[in-house]
């Protein structure tokens, strides 16, 4: 783990030793999607009663975990499969640049898991037992997604499954344990921010295209091809920036939420960044780009609503 091509490629990704190699492991960049959802979907139960701060927090911290540890499994099982080596960008490269244990890697995806599940006994103590298999399944599909022999995350329908758990169930989750209810504008709601999430792993996915297909993967991406995946991501923007005019228009999300649009520099950032462009490092700060959306816009969804909790408007 230490010949030239590796300390090259660790230059070129700004990558540090230490801490910082465990840092790397849990893919921070991509924990915003775990935060995102519980915040959108507790501000919308905040707009009808008080908060529970610690199923809060709970279901917080549960939902970054299983983040967390989806991307440990995807470092594991790519690297176990062969896809992975020194020279892969969009990784942690804990296993193949820093020389951590696969087993190790395994072993704290599994750890993060097991804590999630006891936060998930808390939740569901303090709500319903049902929340239980909806989050075993979560749980399920966060494993099989780069886990088992069928990986989700090498077919079609990768975008999908992440915007649907990673997006609709969490924020479902979310709003439910804190009201014990559920409502169709909640699901409605929630449309947006799983297409940001899908388009998060379409982005990594061009990015990788070229490789994923060399190795026989069947994504999106490879489907579409770089100028197609890129008119595909314009196409989901579009759709979630309408949707969310289409919600205020209606009454579902108050005026306030006009600057969620303010994130919409941030997705053609994202756009402009693949356009034009052959490697996957050069590509990187345009999938970034596409996290970021998802973030701005999401935190900016939430805050809406908590200004609407104290400024009323329309």
């Amino acid at each position: 783990m230490s010949s030239m091509p590796n300390q090259n490629m660790k230059a070129s990704l700004n990558e540090r030793e230490g801490f910082q190699v465990w840092w790397r492991l849990l893919r921070p960049h991509t924990l915003t999607a775990a935060f995102v959802p519980v915040f959108v979907g507790t501000m919308l139960a905040a707009m009808e009663q008080p908060i529970n701060f610690l199923l809060f927090a709970a279901m917080l911290l549960a939902s970054i975990l299983i983040q967390a540890a989806t991307n440990m499994f995807n470092e594991y099982y790519d690297y176990a499969r062969g896809l992975d080596n020194e020279n892969s960008v969009g990784i942690g490269g804990t296993i193949v640049r820093d020389g951590i244990s696969p087993k190790t890697v395994l072993s704290l995806a599994i750890a993060f898991f097991v804590i999630a599940g006891l936060l998930g006994v808390y939740i569901c103590l303090s709500s319903s037992w049902w929340i239980a298999v909806i989050g075993l399944i979560s749980m399920l599909f966060g494993y099989l997604y780069t886990g088992g022999p069928y990986p989700i995350a090498y077919t079609p329908f990768g975008e999908i499954t992440a915007g649907l758990f990673m997006g609709t169930i969490i924020i479902g989750i979310s709003y439910y344990i804190q009201t014990l209810t559920m409502s169709w504008s909640v699901i409605l709601v929630s449309v947006p921010v799983a297409i940001f999430v899908g388009a998060i792993l379409l982005a990594n996915n061009i990015r990788d295209r070229v490789g994923d297909e060399e190795n026989g993967r069947r994504t999106l991406a490879i489907l579409f091809g770089h100028k197609g995946s890129i008119r595909f991501l314009t196409i989901l923007f579009a759709v979630a920036y309408g949707w969310t005019i289409l919600l205020i228009f209606t009454g579902t999300l108050p005026y306030w939420s006009f600057i969620t649009l303010f994130s919409i520099q941030k997705a053609l950032k994202a756009i402009q960044g693949f356009v034009g462009k052959k490697e996957p490092l050069e590509m990187l700060p345009a999938m970034k780009a596409t996290a970021q959306t998802n973030t701005i816009y999401g935190l900016l969804l939430g805050l809406s609503l908590l200004i609407q909790l104290y400024i009323p408007l329309g």
